[in-house]
């Protein structure tokens, strides 16, 4: 079943995950980080950059999943907490890299606020399930 959303210009359908606005940017800040983290040094290949790469490509995996599982709100729900708790790892990561000199402090702050944008729409996702999940007949 295709849910339609409401955005104040217009209304659109949303068929899967791909659609929802919160994906293509988990998407887009995760390959801006896997491309940060090639010039990490080779000794933290599997430590932050490894963390760093998984975190981020998890928010976007979890995202899916929420989408999938979303016949059950409870289900929905958990999984999209899971995306939240990974874009806050993510962020951890950051500061991480930051501070230990691997990510300049611009490039850091402005993925930092990509993360923030994607943490406040899955918290809104979370906080309106209802409108997300399938309606029994």
């Amino acid at each position: 079943m295709n849910q339609a959303i409401r955005t104040p210009s217009r209304r659109r359908l949303v068929a899967s995950h791909r659609d929802l606005d919160v994906y293509p940017g988990a998407v887009d800040a995760a390959m801006e980080l896997f491309e940060h983290s090639r010039r990490f040094p080779h000794e933290e290949r599997y430590a932050l950059t490894s963390q760093i790469r998984r975190s981020s490509r998890s928010v976007a995996a979890n995202i899916a999943e929420a989408w999938r599982k979303r016949r059950y709100e409870a289900a929905f729900v958990s999984k999209a907490s899971d995306a939240e708790a990974e874009a806050a790892e993510t962020q951890v990561h950051i500061e991480f890299a930051v501070k230990c000199g691997y990510l300049s402090r611009s490039a850091g702050a402005a993925a930092y606020r990509k993360y923030e944008r994607l943490l406040r729409t899955l918290v809104g996702l979370i906080h309106h399930a209802d409108q997300w999940t399938l309606r029994r007949r």
